[in-house]
């Protein structure tokens, strides 16, 4: 058949020299991948790869053995004839771990319980012993898909385009008339014969199925002879769920995090010996846990897994009738921190509870809200039942490094918002569901305790006919059994987690500061001239300029729908834009919060920053006053601000508060409701939703199975014919394929610069004319002098004040290449990050931005000395990047233009440091050429514009010309936050 016009289809043959598994389709896209690859070795400063003791070795085995999850039996002795005693110590090198990100770190691993691999009979493995080998299957067995092609098909138009069902069986009748044109032989069908071919394939999916199960539930309280009753006494309620044993066992044994797994609770130090919080499974709760489980010795050898629980109502559509879902989450505390955040399948939905609802007039009766609390414990402690017996017993189960452990189970903590949270622990809305302040004193109540079961009881036991002393004196709603009452070791109040969306983000700053920061305005000038500050505001905050990764608010802060990430990126350029314009304390008020919030969502927190977080919570409180004093508040009856006295204890006990974020679940709402009911056609669509989850949890499960069985490696298409050996050619552009900033996985060094892999075209090559095409006509002598401190660099007089004629001359005809970016990469396990904690970022000295005007960004220059923070930095913004060779030597390059730090300590007010321009006695700006392995990164520099009203058209594009004195904006980002105090 003879081809109509069009490109030629390109298969991707090309692979890469490093062997990271990529294929391409073109020499040029193999050139730019080879510079981007994270094997290249040119990529890579010298640097410490992490310590992964007692890898398994590759199973050797062919036997064949049970599937994850499976119950054997609990053994009375743990103790085989062939295997190890498990002799508890409380040190020993196996113990101890170290690892090169964050300066070095030291584990010690629970004595006890230590997750000690096992055999089916539940005996300890022998140090160094391999896995226990599972069921052999062939490398080419894509059950119950024939092969990859099919697999990947299925997989990317049921789960990455979610195609509805008529427009799948288009494609295939296309596919089908297509290959009869192509004269196709006539047993090659399309792969699937229509969407109900394809939705059978992925059902009898094996791995990865966990049925759904329902169950109702009815009010038993009697209705009043005579009397219909409200209709919701009537009416039955259906909930429906999975198993969360098998949900769990499935986490347990994914491989695609088995190595990102703590397999018993630990306790880690730096090389200081602070002790550190990171991960969940580093925290107190786990390992006192771990204690009171020993107590059992059958238990010895253990591991145990904490399911870390979460609930939240969501809204699908504002537009229909049966529009809120409610959805229950589940993930074990032992996956890390960063897999639970990245959407890596370590969170799964388990249930969608009842939302019982009546009409306005029975909506807020006693008895109404008391069935729909006890619904909602009673729902929870039935899905929940089928854990319990092996709470106090072990069940041995495969992990996801290939090792059989014997598991204990336990409730962990529970992800939930302020109202969520009182729910869960049955208190008056308006109390703290962790202590028992009273909510007119939340923060001096010297009567304050943390809540427990225990205390509930005596106080149900002393009041039990005095419903209303319960209610008002102690915020209990004594009506209503705890779920946490049916399972050991559990106490809600002790397992409400922090919840940095909500309380601190939402919460603190989003509905408290910025709108108390409106009302002042209001009060102090008249609504008219206060519309005209907020105005000001806003221009200030689309005035900032631009910096990798940072959300620009080309109106300022007036918008309706507020997100999570709206408020985030808000915070970080809010408080320059109010300076001025509020009285100081309400400034310094905000900046102890802001100090408080950058502290508490590090990645990891030591006990130096833990007594950080209690200051800027005390000097908080201290400095809010202000709100009082200008009538803007009466008082600070407010939960979730009240939850920030609580975060130092609860880090101490959970570890990261990251790691059990609200924003967690609220993302999995996305894909775990949202998408499914815009795929359903509506009508009961509760039902779909459950078929959509269950298809994508096996298409997961199968792809995760595939890649640990290496049947997913190499290009989709196979070539026919071995690719030709050609040299790649070099493009002419300078760009990498990343935008401003990224996570970059592969890399672990604590920082990198380098200029762009392309220089750009159409400057002159020569020095000379570099110069007089730039205007810059000192370029020569910058160079001089830079090259002077290059070859002394241990001189007393650095090449700036030394005469030039001691400087080494150079040729006019000196060949240069001109950049118009570099990258820098960093560790910063706090930022959005790759495996190993690595952040990359894009510094732009380009003359035209977008089809405007040009865009120089401002660096982080190191000094020399020890100095720690932003006292051993120098601020700089960047004007050129280029590189030269001079004398068999190569040297990358920057000109830039200086600034000075204004005074000695930072901003009282604002808490940040302030720098101004450099100029020499011509009034011109200090310049000079530095290496740019001297740049640590990019730095953030915003206006100081005081009280006076930016002009009305001035824009972002002016701003580091037209201002005199600029904030070091240190909450740009969290790494940010941690160089630049």
């Amino acid at each position: 058949m003879q081809r109509g016009l069009g490109k030629k289809y390109n298969a991707r043959v090309l692979p890469c020299p490093f062997k990271c598994g990529l294929f391409c389709r073109s020499a040029s896209g193999l050139t730019q991948h080879r510079y981007a690859c994270s094997l290249n070795p040119s990529n890579r400063r010298a640097s410490t790869p992490i310590l992964r003791l007692n890898t398994p070795p590759p199973n050797t085995s062919p036997l064949v053995f049970p599937s994850p999850g499976c119950l054997f039996h609990t053994p009375q002795n743990r103790h085989g004839p062939n295997s190890q005693p498990h002799t508890p110590i409380s040190i020993s090198p196996r113990r101890y771990q170290w690892t090169a990100n964050g300066g070095g770190m030291r584990t010690r691993f629970h004595p006890l319980l230590d997750g000690q691999p096992c055999d089916d009979a539940g005996y300890d493995l022998p140090e160094d012993s391999s896995p226990p080998p599972e069921e052999q299957r062939s490398d080419n067995d894509f059950f119950p898909y024939s092969s990859r092609p099919e697999f990947e098909l299925a997989d990317f138009l049921f789960r990455k385009e979610q195609m509805a069902g008529k427009k799948i069986s288009e494609l295939m009748d296309i596919w089908a008339a297509f290959q009869q044109l192509t004269e196709a032989e006539p047993e090659q069908d399309p792969p699937f014969a229509c969407a109900q071919d394809l939705y059978n394939k992925i059902d009898s999916t094996e791995i990865g199925d966990v049925p759904w199960q329902a169950f109702s539930v009815q009010f038993d309280g009697g209705i009043t002879e005579g009397s219909d009753g409200p209709r919701w006494k009537t009416q039955s309620y259906e909930a429906w769920f999975r198993d969360p044993l098998k949900i769990a066992e499935g986490q347990i044994g994914n491989k695609d995090f088995g190595h990102e797994m703590d397999y018993s609770p630990k306790r880690a130090f730096s090389r200081a010996g602070k002790r550190q919080f990171s991960d969940f499974m580093s925290g107190n709760w786990a390992w006192q846990q771990a204690d009171l489980i020993a107590e059992d010795t059958e238990t010895h050898g253990s591991m145990f897994v904490p399911l870390i629980l979460g609930s939240d109502k969501t809204t699908v559509s504002v537009a229909t009738g049966h529009n809120e879902y409610y959805p229950l989450y589940a993930s074990i505390g032992n996956v890390q921190n960063h897999v639970r955040r990245a959407h890596r399948n370590a969170v799964s939905v388990v249930a969608f509870l009842a939302i019982p609802k009546t009409d306005k007039r029975h909506e807020n009766t006693l008895e109404f809200l008391r069935f729909r609390r006890q619904l909602f414990h009673s729902s929870l402690a039935h899905i929940l039942r089928s854990l319990k017996p092996w709470m106090r017993k072990p069940r041995i189960t495969r992990c996801g490094d290939g090792y059989l452990r014997r598991v204990i189970y336990g409730l962990g903590p529970y992800i939930a918002d302020y109202p969520e949270q009182a729910l869960l622990a049955c208190v008056v809305s308006g109390w703290c569901p962790k202590c028992t302040a009273r909510p007119n004193n939340f923060d001096d109540d010297p009567t304050s305790i943390l809540r427990s079961h225990v205390h509930t009881n005596i106080l149900q036991d002393a009041f039990k006919d005095q419903p209303a002393t319960m209610w008002d004196g102690y915020g209990i709603v004594g009506d209503v059994i705890p779920f946490t009452t049916h399972f050991p070791r559990a106490n809600i109040h002790e397992l409400l987690s922090p919840d940095l969306l909500h309380q601190v983000i939402k919460g603190t700053f989003k509905d408290h500061l910025v709108e108390w920061v409106g009302e002042y305005l209001e009060i102090a000038h008249g609504k008219k001239h206060s519309k005209v500050i907020l105005a000001d505001i806003d221009q200030r905050i689309a005035a900032v300029p631009l910096f990798p990764g940072l959300r620009r608010f080309p109106e300022g802060r007036g918008f309706k729908q507020w997100t999570g990430d709206d408020s985030k990126a808000l915070m970080k350029v809010y408080l320059p834009a109010i300076a001025g314009h509020v009285p100081p304390g309400m400034v310094r008020a905000i900046s102890a919060f802001m100090e408080f919030c950058y502290l508490v969502r590090r990645s990891q927190i030591d006990s130096t920053t833990l007594d950080q977080i209690e200051a800027a919570v005390a000097r908080f409180h201290q400095e809010r006053r202000v709100f009082l004093e200008t009538e803007v508040r009466t008082n600070f009856a407010l939960p979730r601000q009240h939850s920030l006295s609580h975060y130092r204890h609860l880090i101490q006990q959970f570890g990261a508060p990251n790691g059990l974020c609200s924003s967690i679940t609220e993302s999995k709402h996305i894909a775990a409701v949202k998408e499914p009911w815009r795929r359903s056609n509506r009508n009961d669509a509760l039902g779909q939703m459950l078929l959509t989850n269950q298809r994508l949890d096996k298409l997961a499960a199968s792809r995760v199975d595939f890649v640990t069985r290496r049947m997913l490696q190499g290009p989709l298409l196979m070539p026919i014919a071995p690719a030709p050996d050609r040299q790649p050619l070099v493009p002419g552009d300078d760009g990498t394929g990343i935008g401003d900033a990224e996570a970059v996985d592969g890399i672990t060094s604590l920082g990198d610069v380098k200029l762009a892999r392309y220089h750009a075209r159409h400057y002159p090559g020569t020095i000379e004319r570099l110069a007089a095409f730039l205007g810059q006509p000192r370029l020569i002598e910058y160079i001089r002098r830079f090259l002077y401190d290059q070859f002394h660099p241990t001189a007393e007089i650095c090449g700036m004040d030394v005469q030039l004629n001691l400087c080494p001359e150079i040729s006019t005809l000196l060949g240069v290449k001109t950049f118009h970016s570099a990258t820098s990469t960093y560790y910063a396990p706090s930022d959005i990050a790759g495996i190993g904690g690595m952040h990359r970022e894009r510094i732009r000295a380009v003359p035209c931005w977008k089809g405007g005007p040009g865009r120089y960004d401002c660096v982080y220059v190191e000094k020399d000395g020890e100095a720690d923070g932003f006292c051993g930095l120098h601020v700089a913004r960047v004007k050129l990047f280029f590189s030269f060779g001079f004398q068999q030597s190569t040297y990358s390059c920057a000109m830039v233009e200086w600034f000075s730090t204004y005074e000695d300590s930072p901003c009282e007010d604002t808490g940040m440091w302030r720098v101004e321009p450099d100029y020499d006695v011509r009034g011109q700006r200090m310049s000079s050429v530095i290496h740019i392995d001297t740049i640590l990164r990019s730095a953030h520099l915003i206006g100081v514009a005081g009280s006076q009203l930016l002009p009305k058209y001035f824009t972002y594009h002016n701003t580091l010309d037209a201002f005199q004195l600029f904030y070091v904006n240190k909450y740009a980002d969290h790494h940010v936050h941690e160089i630049a105090f």
